[in-house]
């Protein structure tokens, strides 16, 4: 749902943003400051306080000439480093899954966690039979515990994340081999 799509709240214009509003300055800011970066982004972190703003670009999307864009408003883009110090990157886009095997993919971006708390046994481990819908782990964003459930029965091939790892959208966090397939 997008801002103009929510219901006005009582003694406040539904179509237009209030005078002065910061948020709704801030949100217009971000869209500028995407729009006008320089190829696909990985990585787009806003922060309200001291208005700070960080970009990472996708591996091999930025031109070695291509500087972040000054925006309205006084945010500042901060690229990711690129050098030596730079986290490496795989060095394919995502690794391949195994044929016969079923791809657990992380919904959102956020924090995977292989145990339901600190020092406790892990969800699953590799050669564990589970069950479809049965937790595999959790992603935690903004606060928000999700549970990672299985889709389907078999046993855990691989881990591919370890406990308290950042993950991305759609990124791979466990193998499954489907009951009765090949061992």
């Amino acid at each position: 749902m997008r801002p103009a799509e929510l219901p006005a709240r009582p003694g406040q214009a539904a179509e237009e943003p209030v005078a002065g509003d910061e948020t709704s300055g801030l949100h217009h800011e971000v869209v500028e400051l995407a729009r006008a970066l320089p190829g696909p982004l990985r990585r787009l972190t806003v922060r309200s306080g001291d208005r700070a703003v960080e970009v990472e670009w996708a591996a091999d999307a930025v031109p070695a000439a291509a500087a972040p864009a000054p925006v309205p408003g006084g945010l500042q883009a901060v690229a990711a480093p690129s050098g030596p110090a730079a986290v490496p990157e795989p060095a394919g886009e995502e690794p391949e899954v195994p044929e016969g095997t079923i791809a657990v993919r992380a919904p959102l971006v956020g924090t995977f966690y292989a145990a339901p708390s600190p020092g406790a046994e892990p969800f699953v481990r590799v050669g564990d039979e589970v069950e479809a819908g049965q937790t595999l782990g959790i992603v935690e964003a903004m606060k928000l515990m999700n549970p990672i459930v299985a889709d389907a029965a078999g046993a855990v091939a691989e881990i591919r994340v370890g406990d308290a790892e950042s993950v991305e959208y759609d990124q791979v966090l466990v193998l499954l081999r489907p009951s009765g397939g090949p061992r």
